[in-house]
């Protein structure tokens, strides 16, 4: 029986599913870097004055800040094949499971990005004309959310940002269903296009990118300008595949072939974009 594990095949299957596109490299600026330490450095804006004809100017100092942050973060998917398993897995089978490892892998820095949710600016119900406290998103309230926050990223100086990268919210299942029951119960075009086609993944209406997941922290929604939020990812480890034979454990080495995923990331919302990305409180 064939007990060979084809690691090169493996990895290389990994990483064309670590290459496809995702709702956090949508969203993110993603530094894939050996760097431990990445660094933000930017100018402090100065003070434009008004004089008057023949009166003395003050020269104002340039001022650079620089923010930093160390990739340190894990995420790490080890899993053990018994010999005899591997013995009756085919290699279409293999390949399944190497594009699976991949995706547990990336659904796993989304996770992490949405948790994120403490570095970014808050929006609540207040910021939708309402009292303060959690949205309770609605078919009849959804655009309001997404007409503030587009006010919000412009009174944060943000709109020349935005109309260089865009804007996202990236939704609940059940909000980004009442998004398409609005989206389809007005406008032209785009209500008949999406009583047609329905909507999908990064679809774009009012200006803003909409994305929906699973995988958000409790009541709290991820919106903003896209390519504001820093995630480092160490390349030298991501999708690179390790197998280790007859695994150790505290009871003695198994029977078995393990094979190890990871990846090394870090997210950054830094001091000035920190404006534009919004955690948006719902119920």
């Amino acid at each position: 029986m064939n007990t060979i594990i084809y690691a090169e095949d493996w990895a290389i299957k990994a990483q064309e599913r670590l290459e496809e596109p995702n709702k956090w490299k949508e969203v993110c600026k993603v530094e894939y870097t050996n760097t431990r330490v990445m660094h933000n450095p930017y100018f402090t804006d100065p003070t434009v004055q008004t004089t008057a004809r023949g009166s003395a100017y003050t020269h104002q100092a340039v001022t650079l800040s620089d923010e930093s942050i160390t990739i340190n973060e894990i995420a790490i998917l080890p899993e053990q094949i018994d010999r005899a398993d591997l013995a009756q897995t085919t290699y279409a089978k293999q390949m399944e499971l190497a594009s699976r490892q991949a995706v547990l892998l990336d659904e796993a820095i989304e996770t992490a990005m949405l948790a994120a949710h403490a570095s970014w600016t808050d929006f609540d119900n207040s910021s939708i004309g309402g009292g303060a406290g959690q949205i309770t998103v609605s078919a009849t309230n959804i655009d309001d959310i997404i007409r503030a926050m587009k006010r919000e990223v412009r009174e944060a100086n943000g709109e020349n940002l935005a109309n260089r990268s865009g804007m996202f919210i990236i939704w609940r299942s059940a909000d980004f269903e009442l998004l398409e029951a609005f989206v389809q119960a007005n406008g032209f075009s785009t209500a008949d296009g999406a009583l047609k086609d329905g909507t999908s993944q990064g679809f774009k209406y009012m200006g803003v990118e909409h994305y929906s997941s699973n995988k958000h922290t409790a009541n709290h929604l991820f919106g903003g300008v896209k390519k504001a939020f820093h995630l480092g990812i160490v390349k030298d480890t991501y999708g690179q595949v390790v197998i280790d034979e007859e695994p150790a454990t505290d009871g003695g080495a198994l029977s078995a072939i393990a094979v190890v995923m990871r990846v090394d990331y870090e997210f950054k919302a830094w001091a000035n974009v920190v404006p534009v990305l919004y955690d948006i409180s719902v119920a």
